[in-house]
């Protein structure tokens, strides 16, 4: 009966033996739950970070080309005027380019700019004249600085061959922007996001004196 019962705890340790490893072979690792964002493509990796810059770039297009056709009717400055004329082309051909990658990628898209972006269209379309010149030369300059710093930091990290192709025309085209909207000279610097405070740095290594060494 003893070596009965020792069997059967026998037999049913395997079992259990077998199923722990059965389970531990199927779920992930720990840490690694965020790999399910990650797609494997042709030109490499696609993760969450290269789909967002699909996503921003194109909202960025979605107000700053009517925003941009504003500044030709409703601007007074020649120089707004003239801004406004580049932001329209630039941003027509970019998101031309943004639709085509993220239909390869099969990235949904949205249709119509954010909430922060409505308001500011929102704001814009009330004026004319040397109001509208200064909002839209403030406005526009801090969105830039803000997707700016998004689309250098997934050209700078991202896996993805045409994403880093991607974003690379499109840090050309925000930092155009950027340089345009400043020289108008409406353009409050200080209203905008101060740098990042840098790390400080590590101590230097000590010297090694090897003339007292033994």
């Amino acid at each position: 009966m003893r070596r009965l019962l020792r069997g059967e705890i026998i037999i049913f340790g395997g079992f259990a033996l077998a199923a722990v490893v059965a389970i531990l072979l199927v779920m992930p690792p720990a840490g690694t739950t965020a790999s399910i964002d990650w797609t494997s493509t042709s030109s490499g990796p696609l993760g969450p970070g290269d789909r967002d810059l699909l996503v921003r770039v194109r909202q960025a297009g979605l107000w700053e080309i009517p925003a941009g056709q504003w500044a030709q009717e409703r601007g007074e400055s020649e120089t707004v005027k003239n801004v406004g004329m580049h932001l329209v082309e630039d941003h027509t051909k970019l998101d031309v380019a943004t639709r085509a990658v993220a239909a390869r990628f099969g990235v949904p898209l949205p249709d119509q700019p954010n909430a922060d972006q409505q308001r500011w269209l929102a704001q814009l379309a009330s004026e004319n004249g040397k109001a509208f010149d200064k909002d839209f030369a403030d406005l526009l300059r801090a969105a830039h600085g803000k997707v700016f710093a998004v689309v250098a930091d997934v050209r700078a990290g991202t896996r993805n061959a045409e994403i880093r192709k991607f974003a690379q025309q499109a840090v050309t085209v925000v930092m155009k922007h950027m340089t345009l909207l400043e020289s108008t000279e409406l353009v409050d610097f200080d209203q905008l996001p101060e740098p990042l405070t840098p790390s400080p740095a590590p101590p230097a290594p000590t010297a090694v004196d090897t003339r007292r060494q033994p």
